[in-house]
């Protein structure tokens, strides 16, 4: 009885981890992403660092527009579109994706660099003590 009870909970699990993979399989990792994004960064000229100027570059055009139209909402009247800014913000990741891959860099060790260096940073959490006061690295 305890063996068929063991195999009873060992299906269960089996049917709740098949669940968790169809449930997860959607999401993208930022790898992932810069694969996908790589796609169509091909094709551009790239000589004499290209890939990383059309990188930068496009990193600072993205953002500021993003910073554009929350300028406009915020002093000129205009609705806050939050659509757009998503739209804008996709626009950012497909740089910064395209600028990592310039310098041989993954998305992901990149995440975690930074998150290290917050952590290290700011080890209980954001504090604006630490802020003013903080190391240089």
């Amino acid at each position: 009885q305890r063996i068929e009870h063991a195999q009873e909970e060992a299906i269960d699990l089996l049917k709740y981890l098949e669940h968790l993979k169809v449930t997860f399989q959607d999401e993208m990792t930022a790898n992932d992403y810069q694969r996908a994004a790589m796609r169509t960064a091909s094709g551009m000229n790239y000589e004499n660092h290209g890939m990383l100027m059309n990188g930068v570059l496009g990193l600072c055009g993205e953002s500021g527009e993003v910073a554009d139209h929350v300028k406009k909402a915020t002093f000129q009247g205009h609705i806050l579109d939050v659509d757009h800014i998503a739209e804008e913000l996709g626009d950012v990741a497909w740089y910064l994706a395209v600028t990592a891959h310039a310098i041989s860099y993954d998305l992901g060790d990149i995440f975690q660099m930074n998150i290290d260096k917050l952590a290290k940073r700011y080890p209980e959490g954001f504090s604006k003590e630490r802020s003013l006061h903080r190391e240089e690295a």
